[in-house]
């Protein structure tokens, strides 16, 4: 069932929106991720803006590598930006011209500053990396939020750090 926002497409956006949404998971060939993962959560803890960006690039650059798709680089940020329309939790901007596609995180609530939990923001994470991997690897003209997205966003997840286990 498609998001509400659908009707408001035009027909070759909802072309796009359906293919999107039929496309459930991201095979992930297999590759060790349980350092880089440890190395993040810990990172996150101590509160280390500097430190967690290191670690999120290279786990972008395996991921990318892994699925032989453009590279992105990555930038993340202390404090979520907030409004009315609620917190910024990361956001996906694509490559334009010879610079590499960006992808912005943030890693303390707005509110509260307080940092997020580990699992919130590697979702967070592989959320932006599916916009990216919509218009790489999936080549979708534009990258929309359907059911099939959160899939695969969640497949990543699961493939990485299953619900049981323990990162460290």
């Amino acid at each position: 069932m498609p998001f509400a926002y659908y009707n408001r497409l035009n027909g070759s956006q909802q072309r796009i929106y359906r293919r999107s949404d039929g496309i459930r998971s991201i095979p992930l060939p297999e590759t060790r991720f349980d350092p880089l993962l440890g190395a993040l959560e810990n990172n996150l803890k101590c509160g280390q803006t500097k430190e967690v960006e290191t670690v999120c690039q290279r786990i972008l650059d395996r991921l990318t590598g892994a699925l032989n798709v453009t590279a992105t680089r990555v930038k993340v940020y202390a404090t979520r930006p907030h409004g009315r329309w609620g917190e910024l939790q990361g956001l996906y901007t694509p490559a334009e011209d010879r610079d590499l596609a960006r992808i912005e995180v943030w890693m303390r609530t707005a509110q509260r500053r307080q940092v997020v939990a580990f699992r919130t923001f590697l979702r967070t994470l592989l959320h932006e990396l599916c916009h990216h991997l919509d218009y790489e690897l999936l080549k979708l003209p534009e990258s929309f939020h359907t059911e099939g997205f959160y899939q695969r966003e969640s497949s990543l997840l699961n493939q990485l750090a299953p619900q049981n286990q323990t990162v460290v």
